[in-house]
């Protein structure tokens, strides 16, 4: 069945691998990022079946006009992939407010903005999947994680009751919640660090940038294979409402789990 994805984020890092694989599957794709040239190149070239879109996500009247536009080249947006996002990366009391405020604007009410936009046709049509691109960030915070974890902590929060108002009307839902993937996401081109001089924090945040740049690039996390398990699971009937990707994901996240049941059963009265 060929469906048409509508995919953020399209020119590089995993956005770019789901195009890439949704493409080889046979699909159709519109392929959206705020350099739509970058997006070009990244992916080939446009033709019959790739079509590329300029977006900012923060922009909602840009994310309804690239909606329309979808549909009205190829008919349909029946999978959305929510994937643009970039990280803060950091102790919080490094960040501005302004730092912190850009970092919703994007991984939240970015991610929203495009999924305002295409809910109504979906919904219209009875069909479709939101593929949301969170993070085991979303799941388990951490010191020097805590500004972008809030924001997929967020994004999580809004997507499993958002998934649960859509269900009745035919629209599924699939939160991805990747480990450290093998992408330029931890490099300067994703990823911001804090501008404020804390010198209570200075040693911890030496050794933390230390780990970032040591990981980058080294990352565990397959991209391609992913990006190849989300496009087989949107052509099956039935999809999870989450996919935790990754080794490091799913220990850290069972790490999570097992921690909430001891805090719940300590929490029980007396």
């Amino acid at each position: 069945m060929d469906r048409v994805w509508l995919i953020t984020g399209a020119s590089r890092g995993l956005g770019c691998e789901i195009a890439r694989a949704a493409l080889d599957a046979g699909e159709t794709v519109a392929a959206t990022a705020r350099s739509a040239d970058a997006a070009r190149e990244a992916l080939g070239g446009e033709h019959g079946r790739l079509h590329v879109l300029p977006l900012d996500i923060t922009d909602a009247v840009a994310a309804n006009a690239v909606a329309a536009e979808t549909i009205k080249r190829v008919g349909a947006i029946d999978v959305l992939v929510n994937n643009a996002g970039y990280a803060e990366l950091g102790y919080f009391e490094t960040f501005s407010d302004a730092a912190v405020r850009r970092q919703f604007e994007v991984n939240l009410f970015g991610t929203m903005n495009v999924a305002r936009a295409v809910a109504p046709h979906m919904r219209a049509r009875r069909s479709g999947l939101i593929v949301t691109i969170s993070s085991v960030s979303g799941l388990v915070s951490n010191a020097g994680g805590a500004v972008y974890s809030a924001s997929k902590f967020a994004v999580e929060g809004w997507m499993e009751g958002f998934a649960q108002e859509l269900a009745p009307l035919g629209v599924r839902s699939l939160l991805v919640e990747p480990g450290m993937l093998r992408t330029d996401f931890m490099d300067r081109k994703s990823a911001n660090f804090g501008s404020i001089d804390t010198p209570d924090y200075a040693e911890a945040i030496t050794q933390y940038r230390a780990f970032v740049n040591e990981a980058n690039g080294n990352q565990p996390g397959d991209p391609r294979q992913l990006a190849a398990r989300i496009v087989t699971l949107a052509s099956q009937s039935e999809v999870p409402s989450r996919l935790v990707f990754g080794d490091d994901a799913r220990q850290w996240a069972s790490a999570k789990v097992d921690q909430l049941r001891q805090e719940i059963a300590r929490s029980a009265d007396r």
